[in-house]
């Protein structure tokens, strides 16, 4: 039985003892039910996981830190995903499944159909909601990475920031290639960061996709079906995974 795993946010450090949060706290004890002196799993994103044992003194819980396992679960070439805003809890679901598929970054769109709007205090509130679902993501599936959920952007600012670091897959039902083709291309290039682009419910306009393509996208299909906006990018990773051998 695998053992619970928790995100703390600080330096972790081995032999060391370490008071551990009040909301983390009380998530042991009243939630979970953990006991005195039970083992854990922690990580903070900097790499690995350490081994722990609880310490109860009243509500404060203590962890002892024991030793350090330098244990990675991402996939070897980073895939990320900018997905249009999406309606609803279809944004939740999108970043939540994203962490458990191996997702390296995820980058909200304001795309022209996106009937989703997010601005000043109400997009921070949400960017904070899919950050701790991604830990939580994490906390569940045993990645010690966090995935980072950007600020919202539109396609034009993601591609103008990121043109050089990344190849760029553009998910057109239209598209002439398709996943098989687009696939072979992108892994003999010599970038290993690609972002899968998926639009909102209503699809990407045509500026949209002419900056892309113009952009050196790759327009690609995926079958004979039009996939929704919270299926596409997580049958695309579990596709390329499959075609790639990424089994781990």
């Amino acid at each position: 039985m695998s053992l619970p795993r928790f995100f703390y946010a600080d330096s972790l450090q081995s032999q060391a003892r370490i008071l551990l949060p009040k909301e983390l706290a009380h998530y042991m004890q009243r939630v979970l039910r953990l006991t005195d002196q039970s083992p854990v799993v922690l990580f903070n994103g900097q790499g690995g996981e350490y081994h722990a044992t609880l310490e109860y003194e009243g509500k404060l819980v203590y962890a002892h830190i024991g030793a350090h396992h330098a244990i990675e679960r991402e996939l070897p070439w980073a895939i990320s995903v900018a997905q249009g805003l999406a309606t609803g809890d279809k944004m939740d679901w999108i970043c939540e499944k994203a962490v458990e598929m191996g997702v390296a970054q995820l980058f909200p769109i304001a795309a022209r159909y996106s009937t989703l709007k997010l601005v000043g205090e109400r997009q921070e509130k949400r960017l904070q909601h899919w950050q701790r679902i991604a830990q939580a993501a994490s906390e569940q599936c045993g990645r010690n990475q966090i995935m980072p959920v950007h600020p919202v952007l539109t396609l034009s600012q993601l591609i103008q920031q990121h043109s050089t670091k990344a190849q760029f897959i553009f998910c057109d039902p239209d598209a002439k290639d398709d996943f098989p083709t687009v696939l072979k291309q992108a892994a003999q290039s010599n970038t290993h960061h690609w972002v899968l682009l998926i639009g909102p419910e209503g699809g990407w306009s045509e500026e949209e996709k002419e900056i892309a393509l113009e952009a050196g996208a790759m327009g690609m299909r995926f079958g004979s079906r039009v996939l929704r906006t919270e299926t596409a990018a997580i049958a695309l990773v579990g596709a390329i995974r499959g075609q790639l051998g990424w089994t781990d």
